[in-house]
């Protein structure tokens, strides 16, 4: 990308502005559309025409009762003032992706402008991979990017399907995909060790490759969350009301056996924070071991888990996180998160390298205001999941192909 000559060429960015937006359209966190802005700096200042396409929510699977797609909720509008704002120049925007006003819009666009489309999923075509309408696209610009890590694991046509049209001097990773596909091979390829991995979060399944991919590369494997309870269970500890996969028991025995196997560390929780009701209101104690007693669900690590956690975590040179260690967002269990947080940031400043990634960690480390004290933030959710499970990812496959 930078070595293109862009003056007066119509560039095609394929941006992530699956932004948090109130019941009145405000958005209520930016940061995937900050982050978005170095790329759009760099190419406007070298002339280029750029046209962005995002997508917001699942509007297809939201229909309004006459089957109509809510084009106001859904709408791009909002993420164009904003970007406005945080460039402090004017963000033209199309009523739609590809049509009559986008292709008017485009016509009129002077170097260094920036215009941003309607919403890519009010169109079936875009989920569907559809490569007619992709193509369409691709013929809107002189070169394409793709700069929407949050969406690189999907086989959409604006995210993989587009960038089949264009040679490979005419595509490219923008400035945000290239830092995160580059932090997540230094973990992934050339470790410093030890090497730990805390993983959270409420379900076992919902990790399986990714523990068992982790087994190949890190030294010890901290467990938190929810999920810790299935392999409790697993163990015949009692664990009240918490939250349990039954028919993932044998899975949790099997990991706990391969880490053996592989000489690495799994360690699960010592104690826990347990609550009547999964409410903030609760009555909470903390427990002795690891068992719940009946009547009650693990809502947090204890404080025993938090020391042994730390001890760890301080004495490493490699961490990824992903998933917190409790229902964080209630007050009462947000105290091992935070703990972890802290202790991920301690680490950072020792010179140890941090990855947060995962949708829940990354909202756990802004509200405990530590996003900068890491080593890097991803901004992908499902993506960070799957290129740390070892997938090939189509948005990634697609430009480097």
């Amino acid at each position: 990308m930078k070595d293109w000559n862009v003056k007066s060429k119509k560039v095609l960015i394929r941006v992530d502005y699956n932004v948090p937006m109130d019941e009145n359209g405000v958005i209520t966190d930016d940061t995937r559309i900050a982050k978005s802005i170095p790329t759009l700096q760099s190419l406007s200042s070298k002339g280029a025409r750029i046209i962005l396409m995002s997508h917001l929510g699942r509007p297809l699977k939201a229909l309004l009762p006459d089957g109509s797609i809510d084009k106001t909720k859904f709408s791009l509008a909002p993420a164009a003032k904003k970007l406005s704002e945080l460039l402090d120049q004017k963000v033209e925007f199309a009523t739609d992706c590809g049509g009559e006003d986008s292709i008017s819009k485009i016509e009129k666009l002077q170097d260094g402008q920036i215009l941003l489309l309607e919403n890519t999923r009010f169109y079936k075509q875009e989920e569907k991979a559809d490569p007619v309408w992709a193509e369409s696209l691709s013929k809107l610009g002189d070169f394409y990017i793709h700069d929407a890590f949050g969406t690189a694991h999907r086989e959409h046509a604006t995210t993989a399907t587009i960038a089949r049209f264009f040679d490979k001097e005419h595509k490219a990773f923008g400035d945000l995909m290239k830092a995160e596909l580059e932090n997540a091979e230094k973990v992934l390829n050339n470790p410093t060790k030890p090497f730990t991995a805390i993983l959270g979060g409420a379900k076992v399944s919902d990790k399986i490759e990714l523990i068992s991919h982790l087994m190949d590369v890190c030294d010890h494997i901290l467990i938190g969350g929810g999920m810790a309870y299935t392999f409790f269970a697993a163990q015949g500890y009692d664990i009240g009301k918490s939250l349990c996969e039954e028919d993932k028991k044998d899975l949790a025995l099997s990991l706990i056996a391969q880490a053996k196997e592989k000489g690495v560390k799994l360690v699960l929780p010592l104690d826990s924070i347990a609550a009547s009701t999964f409410s903030n209101e609760a009555n909470t104690e903390l427990t002795h071991d690891v068992s719940v007693p009946d009547g009650y669900m693990g809502l947090d690590i204890g404080t025993r888990t938090i020391k042994v956690f730390k001890e760890f975590i301080l004495s490493s040179k490699t961490i990824i996180w992903n998933g917190p260690m409790g229902v964080f967002e209630m007050e009462k269990f947000s105290h091992g998160t935070e703990a972890i947080a802290r202790a991920v940031a301690e680490a950072t400043y020792k010179g140890c390298f941090t990855l947060v990634g995962g949708g829940d960690s990354v909202a756990a480390i802004s509200k405990f205001e530590l996003q900068d004290d890491v080593s890097f933030v991803s901004t992908g959710g499902g993506a960070m999941l799957e290129l740390l499970e070892g997938k090939e990812l189509p948005g990634v496959e697609a430009i480097r192909s």
